[in-house]
């Protein structure tokens, strides 16, 4: 039965789906959609021993309770009577992703467009008014898809760490390297979200199934209501002159204005999430052909290691931008460096050395009247 010809009719305990037909993602691992980075780093975390143990045993300190108090207090809480067409929306994101629980989602005034997944039991989902009054229904459903993907994913355990140990950052600041300590943590932390945030991009992209939409989203967290005025291709390019432009200056300008980030700039999102869907990986997830969830106990820690190495030599290949190529040449500098260093240590065996031993067989005798070719020059005139 396709999705389409199951009722969508309201309460009654009856199973809300999609208002169109959409593909639907039975079982589906949050592998399918991860990227290599932030899939290592997530898999290294579940197989420590003692590792839900120890984050139950936090919980008990960060302020989870607080914050659900917070936005049921002062938010309103999507619900078949406030936000209906939200509340359908997430349905219809958890069905088509398999998610078995729904979450709580809020919406919260804030003039900013900005959602979020925390939480450390129940993951709950915030959206501002901005971001609400911003997008249409298709480009609404990319980013609650994008939401119920870090659910799916665990990122709200995380999410909401990071917001504590920022929080925590403020607090130790005059505290003398109290605040050097707490702000290395949120820097690898912020690293790692910005990699989980073009996962959840391309599982709101897999429970929108509308690339247009993803994209005319992303454009308008960059450039607000007027997309009259924007251009998806033109938008693109802007990615593209901002990877490959400048030089080694431009560079470092990149790194710094990246590191107090916690999410990637929306133009390399937009270019991330083109390339994944004009790829290999999406059309077989499309095609049904994916990862399950009830074959994550057997993922390898090295080979998901593995695989986020062979995607950052790859990153390093194909990248335009000025550090990136002197990286490459470095590499290559070295290679070369080495090759010759091992050839100087190991007396210059194998081919080398028969090609070395070739040349001299091949040189003329040398007059004996003369100083050696290559030594140093007498210091007088030789006697006649």
């Amino acid at each position: 039965m396709s999705d389409s010809d199951t009722s969508s009719g309201g309460g009654g305990g009856s199973e809300r789906v999609p208002g169109r037909e959409r593909r639907r993602f039975p079982g589906i691992s949050s592998r399918a959609y991860e990227h290599p980075a932030d899939r290592s780093a997530l898999v290294a975390l579940r197989k420590l021993t003692g590792f839900d143990t120890v984050f139950k045993a936090l919980s008990g300190l960060l302020p989870e309770r607080s914050l659900r108090l917070l936005y049921l207090s002062d938010s309103v809480r999507v619900s078949d009577r406030q936000f209906a067409h939200l509340g359908d929306m997430l349905r219809d994101a958890c069905y088509i992703l398999d998610l078995d629980k729904v979450p709580a989602m809020y919406v919260t005034q804030d003039p900013r467009p900005n959602a979020m997944c925390i939480g450390m039991d129940e993951p709950i989902i915030v959206m501002t008014t901005g971001l609400v009054e911003l997008l249409d229904e298709e480009e609404m459903r990319a980013v609650v898809g994008h939401e119920v993907g870090h659910a799916l994913s665990g990122h709200s355990v995380y999410r909401t760490i990071l917001l504590f140990l920022t929080n925590l950052a403020l607090k130790v600041a005059w505290i003398p390297l109290g605040n050097v300590a707490v702000m290395a943590v949120v820097t690898a932390l912020r690293e790692w979200f910005r990699k989980s945030e073009l996962s959840a991009d391309r599982a709101g992209l897999l429970v929108g199934q509308d690339l247009r939409a993803s994209m005319r989203g992303l454009m308008k967290l960059a450039g607000g209501h007027h997309l009259h005025e924007m251009n998806v291709d033109a938008f693109l390019e802007q990615a593209e002159e901002y990877e490959a432009g400048g030089d080694l200056r431009d560079s470092v300008l990149k790194i710094l204005n990246m590191l107090p980030r916690s999410h990637p700039f929306t133009t390399v999102r937009a270019a991330e999430l083109k390339r994944w869907a004009a790829g290999r990986d999406y059309q077989r997830i499309m095609d049904g052909h994916y990862p399950r969830r009830d074959e994550d106990k057997n993922t390898s820690v090295s080979d998901s290691f593995r695989e986020s190495a062979n995607h950052y030599a790859e990153s390093v290949r194909a990248s335009k931008d000025p550090l990136m190529a002197f990286v490459r040449d470095v590499a290559g500098g070295a290679g070369d460096l080495g090759s010759k260093l091992r050839e100087k240590f190991t007396g210059g065996g194998g081919a080398a050395s028969s090609d070395r031993s070739r040349e001299k067989s091949q040189e003329k005798p040398q007059d004996p009247s003369q100083p050696p070719q290559g030594g140093p020059e007498p210091d007088l005139p030789l006697a006649p």
